[in-house]
């Protein structure tokens, strides 16, 4: 992958948008680009009404002009499929391509992502267009990668419309093979919903109570699949055309966007890419920032990966667009870094002066460059620089692993579960949190990726976040946060973990359904009960607002349980509450290993000291010791390694590290000090 990178150092740029200016505004952004230390950025994304204004009618002089204006002053190119923004024209002719939402109302033109993926009218236009760009510029010496479309199912992430709905039940057919088997599925004798003809099956449009939760999962998985099909038909052509250039797409792992499997995505991409917006009325957005990109990490098998956007200060759609403090961009963009991005990009070059986006900040701001935000997109382009060295390393890979899983997500949030106060991400983000506090390293890959292969076949991380052997192998400590349907295979690899003496923690709410989200009988939970030695017999969530007590002190939220444990030792109990009495964390031993069980939601202080339990029962420590708010992380490429030190508190921070910092060139030959809000690449000695 890195043999493909598309900058010799490491990447720094964003989206560029000339057809927005008037053509002499277009030689400032160059000199201006260059002041700055930019050397890549994407070109095309929402440009299909400027390249084609009609059919079969296209206009590339700008274009033209705009890739070899960017190669004479040094200035890669991201090419994108314009396919996020069809021309009105195609609108017009083809209104049957807008999407319809679960009420029956169809969209009108007027935005951006508004098409059906299931349109095939859309697809042939949408492949028509990439190979006349893929043709044209494929051997252009400005183009170094292709960006197909644009944060693919963010904002048209599930279509109702008849073109979807006959789409749908050919996924059906093709997954169930007959209509019996897709009746057992989805339990359709409940309410009477039996089917006797694939015909009769609709998508899960709007209906007078709960529909059916099958059914709704598997709508999830198609409509997911059309977007992973539309990604792999475009980038198919490009490669068809122009084979020697790298292929991306931007993903939006970022807070609550889980409209497409991007586990899914990852075999059709040379690299990851992805889009990253802070919740600006969070002060504590940086810890979600990291939780992201180590789950961007995750899914390029631990390779290095590219941030494709993030914001200087303000972004435009949330409720109080906050800008950010002096030094945040520095720090937010050596986040990414650190976790793995060999560079850092952002949404965009120059702040639009009109559009729906005007008041979302840009590299160049409507002050223009006498500005304080310029000055810092100018320090951090020199601090990029300074970094050039770590592009091609990868994070030391953690001995903690944490599991998620998008199908996993879209099956826990299903309407009618035991409680609305389960959020999916709650429980892992809490434990990723904690691991943060503590300094220790932790990857967070994909459930589905070490669900499998089985033993014998190659490791899909291609060896860097596993160690030989299985996908597992080499981690001490595998979390297992809230997996309600768990994948097939998950759970042999952990009874796999704790066989070898590793230490596997599970979370309340995991390994309940199987695939077609039905209850796996005998007790839950049921994909994890023999390796757990427990016995759950009933769910008892908690009141809105109420906490429970375990008999050791610690604090549950949300949800409790009833459980028996047939085979294993009661850690703790719940002191009160509607489980008062039974057994809150069990921990079952296995030789030198051990299987772990939370029955709640431990409060932050609380998942701290358990977890602390659990990395010292499994000798695992820290990257560097550390204090919450300082986040350390360390790449390795061979014998060489450099620590990231990130200060996100008010004051400095001492660290038991030496070596040289690439940020401001002093040696630090016994310890460092972190300055508050401040930043230190230490490339350490051998």
């Amino acid at each position: 992958m890195t043999g493909r990178w598309p900058t010799e150092g490491l990447a720094f740029g964003g989206d560029y948008n000339p057809e927005q200016w008037p053509r002499e505004v277009w030689d400032d952004d160059v000199a201006l680009m260059r002041e700055a230390g930019v050397n890549l950025v994407s070109v095309g994304i929402f440009s299909w009404g400027e390249l084609e204004p009609q059919e079969g009618v296209f206009r590339f002089g700008w274009l033209d002009d705009v890739l070899d204006l960017l190669h004479a002053n040094g200035i890669g190119v991201d090419l994108a499929t314009p396919s996020a923004a069809p021309p009105v024209w195609l609108h017009l002719q083809h209104p049957e391509m807008l999407p319809v939402d679960a009420d029956g109302r169809r969209y009108t033109h007027g935005s951006r992502e508004t098409w059906c993926p299931s349109s095939p009218v859309l697809r042939a236009h949408a492949l028509r267009i990439a190979r006349v760009l893929a043709e044209r510029y494929g051997q252009h010496p400005a183009v170094r990668m292709w960006h197909v479309s644009n944060e693919l199912a963010c904002h048209n992430g599930r279509c109702f419309c008849d073109v979807s709905a006959a789409a749908f039940r050919d996924w059906l057919r093709a997954r169930y093979g007959d209509v019996d088997a897709l009746n057992a599925a989805w339990g359709t004798a409940f309410w009477g919903q039996r089917y006797t003809s694939f015909d009769q099956v609709l998508p899960p449009r709007r209906t007078t109570t709960i529909p059916n939760p099958g059914q709704r999962l598997d709508f999830e998985r198609f409509s997911s699949d059309a977007f992973v099909e539309h990604l792999a038909a475009e980038a198919a052509v490009l490669r068809e055309v122009a084979p020697h250039l790298p292929v991306t797409t931007n993903y939006m792992v970022m807070g609550e966007f889980h409209d497409l499997d991007y586990a899914a995505t990852t075999p059709l991409l040379d690299l990851v890419s992805n889009d990253h917006y802070l919740w600006a009325a969070d002060p504590q957005g940086w810890a979600e920032l990291a939780f992201s990109a180590d789950r961007t990490r995750g899914l390029a098998g631990g390779q290095p990966w590219l941030v494709m956007e993030h914001s200087t200060s303000a972004v435009n759609w949330q409720p109080r667009n906050l800008a950010k403090g002096p030094g945040q961009l520095l720090r937010n963009s050596l986040q990414h870094v650190a976790r793995g991005a060999d560079g850092a990009l952002f949404f965009q070059w120059r702040q639009s002066r009109a559009g729906a986006e005007k008041y979302h900040s840009g590299m160049v701001p409507h002050a223009g460059r006498d500005s304080a935000l310029f000055r810092e997109v100018v320090e951090l382009g020199a601090t990029l620089g300074r970094l050039a060295e770590v592009r091609g390393s990868v994070v030391e890979r953690a001995r903690v692993a944490l599991l998620w899983d998008t199908q996993a997500w879209w099956a826990a949030e299903l309407e009618a579960h035991p409680t609305v106060d389960v959020g999916y991400l709650d429980q892992a983000r809490r434990l990723h949190r904690a691991l943060l506090d503590a300094g220790v390293a932790v990857d967070v890959l994909p459930a589905t990726s070490v669900a499998g292969p089985a033993p014998g076949v190659d490791d899909p991380s291609g060896g860097v976040l596993g160690a030989g052997g299985g996908p597992l192998d080499g981690y001490d400590v595998v979390l297992v946060p809230t997996l309600y349907l768990a994948p097939d295979g998950l759970g042999p690899r952990l009874e796999e973990v704790v066989a070898r003496g590793g230490h596997v923690v599970v979370t309340y709410f995991s390994g309940v359904v199987d695939a077609h989200d039905r209850v796996l009988l005998g007790g839950y939970p049921g994909a994890f009960r023999d390796l757990l030695g427990v016995r759950v017999e009933e769910f008892a969530p908690l009141p809105e607002g109420a906490r429970t007590t375990l008999d050791d002190g610690s604090v549950g939220e949300v949800w409790s349980e009833r459980m028996t444990v047939p085979d294993a030792t009661v850690v703790a109990s719940f002191a009160d509450g509607p489980s008062a009495g039974h057994p809150a964390v069990t921990r079952r031993d296995v030789g030198a290993g051990a299987a772990w069980y939370v029955a709640t939601r431990l409060d932050g202080p609380s998942t701290s000291a358990f977890l602390a339990t659990v990395l010292d029962a499994a000798g695992v420590a820290p990257v560097v010791p550390t204090t919450p708010g300082v986040e350390v992380v360390r790449r390795v490429d061979g014998d060489a390694s450099w620590l990231f030190a990130i200060n996100h508190t008010d004051e400095d921070a001492p660290l038991a590290a030496t070596g040289t910092d690439l940020v401001t060139g002093r040696h630090h030959p016994d310890h460092v000090v972190v300055p508050a809000r401040g930043v230190a690449v230490l490339r350490e000695h051998a």
